[in-house]
């Protein structure tokens, strides 16, 4: 039986900072459509500080042991939702080519479907460094993309522009490992029938016992 969400996990400070990057999104999307350099610099710095949440939240985690189910979850969802909305804005503000944002999301997407059914199957498809490369690349990209303006001789969109590039073919190449290791665990646990919840749930609905609610 999976362990119950208590209500100080979803307080506990690693997940507050998880949810400061979900809050900071309508903040961003106000500052992006604000045009100038000053406004740029703002979501620029803004997006900065909502990236380190990241690396705080995980360490925190660690630190004080507060590693939580509710924690393991939103985590990567706060920054899944934080890329795939600046992508969507950078794609209307014409910054970024559409197709590049669609690949990006379907990837994040097809993953989290992915474990959602690694974890009715009773196992968990970890992230690996490239997972961790996949994420830092592309915050990177998003970061130099929304400063836009040349800053100090830099031309940032340009440069972020490449970094998207290399942050695709990352994303790409990580979301092929998470489907590799996804068939090999399921072949290890030969998984060519449903597991006994999984028909005891079946047996419940033909009685009427397992209703929506």
């Amino acid at each position: 039986m999976p362990p119950a969400l208590r209500r100080e996990d979803m307080l506990s400070l690693p997940n507050l900072l998880s949810l400061v990057r979900v809050g900071s999104i309508p903040l961003l999307m106000v500052l992006i459509y604000l045009q100038g350099t000053v406004w740029s610099l703002a979501a620029g710095a803004v997006f900065l500080v909502a990236g380190l949440t990241d690396l705080a939240d995980g360490w925190l985690a660690r630190r004080t042991r507060r590693v939580s189910l509710i924690g393991q979850y939103l985590d990567p969802v706060a920054d899944k939702l934080l890329i795939a909305s600046m992508l969507v804005v950078l794609v209307d503000l014409e910054r970024v080519p559409a197709w590049m944002a669609v690949v990006i999301i379907c990837r994040e997407i097809a993953v989290t479907g992915m474990r959602a059914l690694a974890a009715t199957q009773g196992f968990d498809v970890p992230s690996d460094m490239m997972g961790k490369s996949k994420t830092a690349m592309q915050m990177l990209a998003v970061l130099l993309l929304l400063l836009h303006y040349p800053l100090g001789g830099l031309d940032t969109h340009q440069w972020g522009l490449w970094c998207l590039w290399a942050a695709l073919g990352v994303t790409v190449y990580s979301g092929l490992g998470y489907f590799v290791r996804f068939r090999k665990r399921l072949l290890e646990l030969g998984a060519g029938s449903a597991p006994p919840t999984n028909i005891a749930r079946q047996d419940n609905s033909r009685s009427g016992l397992d209703k929506p609610i």
